[in-house]
């Protein structure tokens, strides 16, 4: 929280400007290209990066899709992890989030804008719902982050367990599966310091459809849980 509090005044000339053109967007988002909205949120998370002492280091960007219509899987870290897979990706990118966020004024505005489908995780209908929804949107060539864990691990860079069901909107979209490491990225905003932070995003090589097609979804998860591992591992020696 003091992180976000700095940021805000360290761009206190920039805000109400940014506020202004966040919540026009949000208000009318289907005015606006997934490009144009995209561009709104990385400028958003530039100056407030710049403002909080945030760097982000990425690598592996040439691992992601040349077309459109995958699905990204990180490990979850805190509430930064999404702007910083935005900042990082060329590509707009919107998130499958639980429901509760929706209900925070500001980052329920920032969701909007991303087209974020929100998740109800103790009503499986409307999860499996959600699931053929994104499964139809990829396959027509949108893009999403998925949080395999479910929930943030609130365990710093130890990668918790991941849910074979959150892979089902990937095969039954077909679609390419990229997995990315996160590093310290639940430091920006969960974690009382002010000190300068550099968050590290490891976008993996994809998995083809080709190549995961015959697994059953707690192996997809299990896969790609152990690609993500050993990055986090190996780095933070």
């Amino acid at each position: 929280m003091k992180r976000i509090i700095f940021m805000i005044l360290k761009n206190i000339i920039y805000v109400p400007g940014m506020l202004i053109r966040l919540l026009r967007c949000a208000a009318n988002v289907d005015k606006y290209t997934d490009v144009e909205r995209n561009q709104l949120l990385k400028e958003i998370v530039g100056r407030a990066n710049r403002g909080g002492n945030v760097t982000i280091e990425v690598t592996g960007v040439e691992n992601i899709p040349n077309e459109n219509g995958f699905i990204m899987y990180p490990n979850h870290q805190g509430m930064y992890d999404m702007l910083a897979l935005i900042d990082v990706c060329p590509r707009p990118l919107s998130v499958v989030s639980k429901k509760e966020v929706a209900k925070i004024p500001l980052l329920r505005s920032v969701f909007k804008v991303d087209k974020a489908i929100f998740i109800d995780r103790e009503n499986v209908k409307q999860s499996m719902q959600v699931i053929m929804q994104v499964a139809k949107e990829v396959s027509a060539g949108r893009n999403f982050v998925i949080f395999p864990e479910g929930t943030r691990s609130k365990k710093g860079n130890i990668v918790g367990d991941f849910k074979g069901g959150s892979f089902k909107a990937a095969t039954k979209a077909k679609c390419p599966i990229v997995p990315v490491a996160l590093i310290d990225s639940f430091k920006p905003f969960d974690t009382n310091s002010l000190e300068k932070v550099t968050v590290q995003v490891h976008i993996l090589e994809s998995l083809l459809y080709e190549e995961y097609k015959d697994m059953k979804t707690v192996e997809i998860a299990e896969e790609v849980k152990r690609r993500i591992v050993d990055v986090v591992e190996h780095q933070k020696k």
